[in-house]
């Protein structure tokens, strides 16, 4: 069952399972989309099914009529968006919570976690955007030293802004427990992962 859900900062749709495990899963969108992108949507129906609590949900700048760039502002916004997300769910679940996003929303909800260590108890992070495409020397690693939250990289091994072999040697600096799941001739929108739940659930950290 679906419902919509709003609050402060969060506005998404939450997805009630039939059969609920006590954890719940949060996702949201890259850049360029929102909570409605067929990635989120496949996946909030396939962990729900499975018995997680999902809210699939926009970040603040999705919300606001302002379509200006996401400057340094607009992001450190996003993240407290995240912030109130899992502060949300946290008080639906007894179990655990798992952090997701796609893209920015991932880059945003790990440089949250890496702010507030005991947040969230896992990170699903949907092609980490490592890089602008075809700049890997503007990397978007500066806070992976400080990420203690253990995270799932579900990573296309033809994405642009990221090959499988610079997200491995990247996330090194991560202290946390880290491991990717390569979804084969995906790009960055990751097509086809919205059918590897069970994959992912397998490999999730915890």
């Amino acid at each position: 069952m679906t419902e919509p859900f709003q609050t402060d900062l969060v506005r998404g749709i939450l997805h009630k399972p039939a059969d609920p495990n006590g954890d719940a899963l949060l996702l949201t969108h890259g850049a360029g989309s929102n909570c409605g992108s067929p990635l989120l949507v496949a996946l909030a129906d396939d962990f729900s099914a499975a018995g997680y609590l999902v809210l699939r949900y926009d970040l603040p700048f999705r919300q606001s009529p302002s379509k200006g760039p996401l400057n340094a502002a607009a992001q450190e916004r996003d993240r407290e968006g995240v912030m109130r997300a899992i502060k949300a769910v946290r008080g639906m679940v007894p179990g655990r919570v798992v952090a997701g996003g796609h893209s920015y929303g991932g880059r945003m909800t790990a440089t949250a976690a890496s702010e507030h260590p005991d947040a969230a108890s896992s990170l699903l992070l949907l092609s980490y955007p490592l890089h602008p495409p075809e700049k890997p020397q503007q990397l978007r690693t500066a806070f992976f030293a400080e990420l203690r939250t253990p995270a799932l990289f579900v990573h296309g091994s033809r994405d642009p802004f990221g090959s499988i072999e610079e997200l491995r040697a990247a996330i090194r600096l991560i202290p946390a427990r880290t491991g990717v799941l390569e979804v084969e001739r995906a790009g960055h929108e990751l097509k086809g992962a919205g059918r590897m739940g069970g994959a992912i659930r397998e490999r999730m950290l915890f």
